[in-house]
């Protein structure tokens, strides 16, 4: 059976945006109470930092940790060392936690989202022009490919890029362009759901499961996301920036948007998929009742025979 885990985006640890989000313990606590047996770091600095104060968490509360997302601004070649160090620093903590562990953690690399204005404000709705260079695109693929050698050379763990909107690799056809760009033995693709669906279009929750297909020898790692429909529609409408889409509830809650969570449960297992299944709600702090919406995804999860 597929495990499950959830993240601390879901509770509004959100690429450092400041806001009431609760502390670790809490966080923790909380994914274990609502069914999850596992889950991401989330901001570095949010859980302990120290290996063996991690584990002890971790250990306590049985709760794996599966991954760690990582930004970096990789269309910028003066980032790409520091970027490495901050990428090999992450992942060796994770490889020391979870030595002796059947499943090994990723390393989950992104572009800096939400850092280019243009980009952010037209989340959703990105045009070719609004795209990368040549010259840029081959920067940006070298650096994701010289932070994936270093991270599988210093601790053995795997990369995967995260698709997001408001960053430089969001739609469909981006997406193409990176993995052309990389080796598909060095960098695979983490598909969420939910970015993938709101980058794809009007029509984009209808798309997913052909994303699956599209990209199925690069899938490593999956996220379950959702994205509302009508709200998508509302942001391409009124022209709203990625954060002002994603706190008007772009992204609900399984099962209450637009994406055929059934199909691609029956797509994982047709193709024998075992990485497990990690649930984001990206949701900004202060939103809502993070534990109740977690609670309801899993019951949601349980329906359709998670």
């Amino acid at each position: 059976m597929l495990r499950l885990a959830n993240a601390p985006c879901s509770w509004g640890v959100i690429e450092n945006i400041d806001g009431d989000r609760g502390g670790y313990a809490q966080v923790l606590d909380e994914m274990r109470e609502t069914g999850y047996a596992g889950t991401e770091l989330g901001d570095w600095g949010f859980m302990r930092t120290e290996p063996a104060a991690l584990k002890s968490e971790l250990k306590r509360r049985k709760v794996e940790l599966w991954g760690d997302f990582v930004d970096v601004n990789l269309v910028d070649p003066a980032a790409h060392e520091a970027g490495v160090a901050r990428c090999v620093k992450i992942a060796k903590l994770m490889a020391t936690v979870t030595v002796g562990n059947p499943r090994q953690p990723f390393l989950v690399l992104a572009d800096k989202n939400g850092s280019d204005p243009k980009r952010t404000k037209h989340a959703g709705r990105i045009t070719l022009e609004m795209g990368l260079s040549e010259d840029n695109w081959r920067i940006f693929g070298q650096g994701a490919e010289q932070i994936a050698q270093a991270v599988r050379d210093e601790t053995g763990l795997r990369t995967v890029f995260h698709h997001h909107c408001a960053g430089y690799v969001e739609t469909p056809d981006e997406i193409v362009r990176l993995l052309d760009l990389t080796d598909p033995d060095l960098l695979g693709l983490v598909y969420d759901t939910g970015h993938y669906a709101f980058a794809a279009g009007p029509e984009g929750c209808q798309k997913v499961v052909e994303g699956l297909d599209r990209f199925a020898e690069r899938i490593w790692y999956v996220h379950f996301k959702d994205c509302q429909p009508d709200i998508a529609s509302q942001a391409r409408q009124n022209e709203w920036d990625y954060f002002e889409g994603v706190g008007q509830g772009v992204f609900c809650e399984l099962g209450q948007g637009g994406i055929d969570f059934p199909a691609i449960l029956a797509w994982l297992r047709k193709t024998d998929y075992e990485a497990g299944i990690l649930v984001e709600q990206d949701v900004l702090p202060d939103m809502g009742d993070p534990k109740e919406s977690a609670r309801r995804n899993r019951e949601y999860l349980a329906s359709i025979g998670l």
